[in-house]
């Protein structure tokens, strides 16, 4: 962890409300992307990730500093997703919507973190691919989402997945071959 992260920790165990726009600012579309990519649903993904900053900055004084902040940030937006799905579950109310015109995250229509082709075809067919994608991790297992959209998209490395998921090295690698292999077959069909 470097001075300006250890800096904010500080302001943000000071309750400082600045510190706060700044932790926001600095990680709301990654803290987004992972609960939209959890959740499937734009509204619920908003509202976790309004939920993780709010708990995150009532209980910062709990980070005891023995990870990167964005692992333990991670793991808090993980759990919040986790705790939503089985809340929608045991309510029966888990038809996702699959992305649409409203599902944007930026003004010209591209997914944070989408490439944005170049021709209106190519535009055209990532848009459609996306939703291909986000439909076929939204119908992952549980466990399987979380790995496939940790490493997938977010990009972390096995080890922060680890000190995320609290598995074994083991374990993580696994089941994320069989989510990779089960999103293939799944995928499979649409890209022939």
């Amino acid at each position: 962890m470097n001075d300006l992260e250890r800096a904010l920790l500080r302001r943000l165990r000071d309750r400082d409300e600045r510190a706060f726009r700044e932790l926001l600012d600095q990680y709301r579309d990654r803290v987004f992307n992972v609960t939209f990519r959890m959740l499937g649903d734009r509204a619920e993904a908003e509202d976790i990730a309004q939920e993780v900053f709010i708990a995150v900055f009532k209980t910062i004084d709990t980070f005891r500093e023995e990870s990167k902040f964005s692992t333990w940030l991670y793991r808090v937006a993980v759990n919040h997703s986790k705790n939503r799905i089985k809340y929608l579950a045991r309510r029966n109310d888990r038809n996702r919507t699959e992305i649409d015109d409203n599902t944007t995250d930026s003004e010209d229509g591209s997914i944070a973190g989408a490439a944005r082709p170049a021709r209106p075809d190519r535009a055209l067919h990532g848009a459609q691919m996306e939703q291909v994608l986000q439909a076929a991790i939204s119908t992952l297992d549980e466990e399987h989402r979380v790995l496939v959209v940790l490493r997938d998209i977010e990009e972390l490395s096995i080890e922060e997945i680890c000190e995320i998921t609290g598995l074994p090295d083991g374990t993580v690698k696994s089941r994320l071959h069989r989510a990779r292999a089960a999103l293939r077959k799944k995928l499979a069909r649409h890209v022939s």
